[in-house]
Parts: structure tokens; C-alpha cells; sequence
């Protein structure tokens, strides 16, 4: 499946292309700035595209008004199949936000129930009881998800509104011609939606590719050949930027062990979790760290790990910023244009490695050397070897271990190393070290 060996860019296009909060009823084709990214995102070398919504909404994308039409904010759809094209010619895969649990109240199905109430033929596409109200004074109370009433959930045990959303999918498919969805709260989805989405969509175009949003719990639930291929890895990425600000790496250590080990007990092995630092709904890398020294070990984590790395558009020069309390646009800014640096120049070899790695896309997990400050574990499959190796301290530290030894390589400088059991690591360093078997 090529979302395994995929290195995923994430973009947040109403932020991104710097359309208006509120939607304002006027068409401006901003999604076209995509495509004025799209040889930076070539060149930094990531050949997938996760887009979080772009279709009209109230507000801010997650509570829809029509599936079937690009937000106006954003453009026309003639202007995001132009999109699809370009990233397409720059060899980049696009998948879309497909908010199936929940629509926005503006939602067409909706707005027909509130003006028709028992005669709407759409009554049954959500969770509605006529002995009750609504805090909008509706004349009829609804279920909203997690008690936003502004998105309105959706009666996915209704066949109706099952066979209207995999409609829309095809038409997306048909249209725009994408590559994958990722299933925004997918933990509150149906297991039979997902398991008929995956039925569907593998009969459209069989390498399309599913990813859950999960927050919590058992990703086999989820992650499974029935229903989705991948989703969020949560566990880790607070593992990740916790480890670092506590300078403890057995907390990372131990959930990378308790996921891909060997042990019999070991729950993902096997399996393709998506890994990030930072996403459009968490305070960034940057801002979160203690020690911005810590940022290198950090990626070096994310592209070292088992899993499928993402990167958030802006994180990868290190831009800041801080979840607040009901405000997530701080999170989802505007950029005129891409602002490279020397993070960005070492996330590139990073990805550079991982794409041509089969031991890091594919081998297995073991960890070598463990110490509060200091992490090497071992990525192998059957040709090669990688050690990732990792030293979050001031101080220069000597590991001492049997498996550190032969003939390899330092894929970050292309060094050529003989070690006999020990490797120096110096300050806040990241290696991977290679050998061939």
C-alpha cells in the first residue's frame, strides 16, 4: 500500500490560504496557492497531502453545508481539480477530510428539517426528538457531537445517509480524482460505515487509502483489512515532545516497545500508525519543547519510528504556536511563501533517508541502548539495518553495546564508520547509521 512508504505534508487550507473565519458568501479561488507550493513540497520530498476541509461550511470546514462544492472562500471545484493536477504532476498523492460524523447547521438536509420538521423527508439523517428544543429554538432538540450543537450529528445507521456520503466520495474520486481520505473523528464513526467505506472505495480505486483520526483506546479497533489502513498515533506523538521535556526517553522507549516490539504482547506490530509532532489541533513542536535543542531528536524520532511520518505545513522551519482555549487559529496561520532554514534543510535529509530505506519504512523495532537522555534503537528488515541513535543531553555520551559494531554507514553526513561497540553521541545529536546485510 503506497501510504506505507509515504512521507505526508499536512495543510489546514482556509488557514493556509488565509480565507475569512466566517464564511462571507464571496468566491475568491485562494485554493490556487496550493499549487505555488507545490515544487517546495516536491522538493522537500513529500509525495503525500493530507488537506484538512475544503468544502463549504459555516465556518471553519469540520461543519459543512454541501459536500459536493469547494467553500467559495477557497474557490470553485473547477479551481481545486486544477489543484489536484499540478500536485499530481509534482508527484504528490492528495487526500482529503472526510467529516462524515457530523455536518454543520447551514447543511442542506438540515436546514429542510428546520423549516418542514415532521414533514421533512430528511427528519431520519440525524439524531431528532420533537418533544424537545434546541438552543437555536429550533422546535425540535438534535444531537450535537460532543454538545456543539453547531455541528450536527449525523444518523450513519440510516442506509440514506450512508449511500449519500459514499455518493459524494465517488463524485470526489471522479472529480478531483484523489488518492485517500482521512476520517475526521473517526473513533465516533459507525464500524459498519467504515467497513462499507472501505468496501466501496477499494472497488472505485483499490489503492485508495483510509486514515482515522483516533485520540485514544485500541487502534486495532479501527486499523484493521475491514475498515482502515492507518490512523493518528496520539500515544506517541505525546510520547515524543514528553520524553524530551522531562529527559526521560524510557516514556518514548517504552511506548515504541509496547507498540512494534517483538514480545508476544506487542499490540501494532505489523501495522502502519501515522506519526507527527504537531498538527492543526495541537500547540507546535516549536512552542511546546522546553529546549528548542531538542527539536533535531524530535524528527529524528518521527522519521525514525515505525509508523508513517507527517509534517505540519509551517513546522518544518520551526514556526511557533500555541493551542488556546476554544481558538485553533493561532494553530492554522498564513503564509505568503515557504521560509526554509537549517531545520528545513535536515528534515529533508531525513525524508530523503526514510523513502529509501526499507528498514525504516518496514523493519522491525528493537530497542538497543536506553539511558534517561539517551535512546539507540534498531530498525531491521531482511537487507539492512538502521540504528537510530539519539542523545537529547548537553554532554557528550559513549554507548557501550555489542550490536554497535562492524562495518556502516552515517546516512545524515554519508560517513563510513567501524565501530567495535562503541559510538560517541555527541551534544543533541541524531544519527542513523546503516549496515547491509
Amino acid at each position: 500500500m503506497w501510504i506505507y512508504h509515504s512521507i505526508f505534508y499536512q495543510i489546514y487550507p482556509i488557514g493556509f490560504c488565509g480565507a475569512p473565519v466566517h464564511n462571507d458568501g464571496q468566491t475568491v479561488p485562494r485554493i490556487l496557492k496550493i499549487r505555488d507550493w507545490s515544487g517546495y513540497l516536491e522538493d522537500l520530498g513529500v509525495n503525500s497531502l493530507i488537506l484538512n476541509p475544503i468544502f463549504e461550511s459555516d465556518n471553519h470546514g469540520y461543519d459543512t453545508r454541501d459536500f459536493r462544492a469547494v467553500d467559495c472562500r477557497l474557490g470553485t471545484n473547477r479551481d481545486f481539480a486544477d489543484v489536484c493536477r499540478d500536485l499530481h504532476l509534482h508527484h504528490i498523492k492528495i487526500v482529503l477530510d472526510g467529516v462524515f460524523n457530523h455536518v454543520g447547521r447551514g447543511f442542506w438536509a438540515f436546514q429542510d428539517v428546520i423549516q418542514k420538521k415532521w414533514d421533512s423527508p430528511y427528519r431520519d439523517w440525524f439524531h431528532i426528538s420533537f418533544e424537545g428544543n434546541s438552543a437555536y429554538n429550533d422546535g425540535f432538540w438534535y444531537e450535537g457531537w460532543e454538545g456543539h450543537y453547531e455541528l450536527v450529528k449525523l444518523n450513519l445507521q440510516n442506509p440514506a445517509v450512508v449511500d449519500y456520503l459514499l455518493d459524494c466520495v465517488k463524485f470526489w474520486i471522479d472529480t478531483f480524482d484523489i488518492d485517500g481520505l482521512r476520517l475526521d473523528v473517526a473513533y465516533c464513526l459507525e464500524p459498519d460505515f467504515m467497513r462499507r467505506l472501505r468496501s466501496f472505495t477499494r472497488q472505485i480505486k483499490p489503492d485508495f487509502a483510509l486514515i482515522g483520526e483516533v485520540l485514544f483506546g485500541d487502534y486495532n479497533r479501527i486499523v484493521n483489512p475491514e475498515m482502515l489502513h492507518s490512523c493518528t498515533n496520539y500515544e506517541c506523538y505525546k510520547g515524543i515532545y514528553s520524553s524530551l521535556n522531562s529527559m526521560n526517553m524510557f516514556e518514548i522507549a517504552h511506548s515504541l516497545h509496547r507498540q512494534y516490539g517483538s514480545d508476544p504482547w506487542c499490540i501494532y506490530r505489523g501495522s502502519h500508525l501515522m506519526s507527527f509532532v504537531d498538527n492543526h489541533d495541537v500547540t507546535r513542536i516549536f512552542s511546546i519543547l522546553n529546549n528548542k535543542n531538542h527539536l533535531a531528536a524530535a524528527y529524528g524520532l518521527l522519521f525514525g519510528m515505525p509508523g508513517i511520518p507527517c509534517i505540519y505545513y509551517g513546522s518544518e522551519w520551526g514556526e511557533p504556536g500555541v493551542k488556546t482555549p476554544g481558538n485553533d487559529y493561532g494553530l492554522r496561520p498564513c503564509f505568503e511563501k515557504p521560509a526554509p532554514n537549517e531545520l528545513t534543510d535536515f528534515l529533508k535529509k531525513l525524508i530523503h533517508i526514510r523513502k529509501n530505506s526499507d528498514g525504516l519504512c518496514n523493519g522491525n523495532y528493537r530497542n538497543v541502548v536506553l539511558t534517561n537522555h539517551q535512546l539507540i534503537f534498531e530498525r531491521a528488515a531482511e537487507k539492512e539495518k538502521i540504528f537510530v541513535c539519539l542523545n537529547a543531553s548537553d554532554q557528550l555520551y559513549c554507548a557501550n553495546h555489542g550490536d554497535l559494531h562492524g562495518d556502516g554507514t552515517e546516512l545524515l553526513t554519508g560517513t563510513a564508520l567501524h565501530l567495535d561497540g562503541r559510538l560517541e553521541m555527541p551534544p543533541y545529536s541524531v544519527q542513523y547509521i546503516q549496515y547491509l546485510k
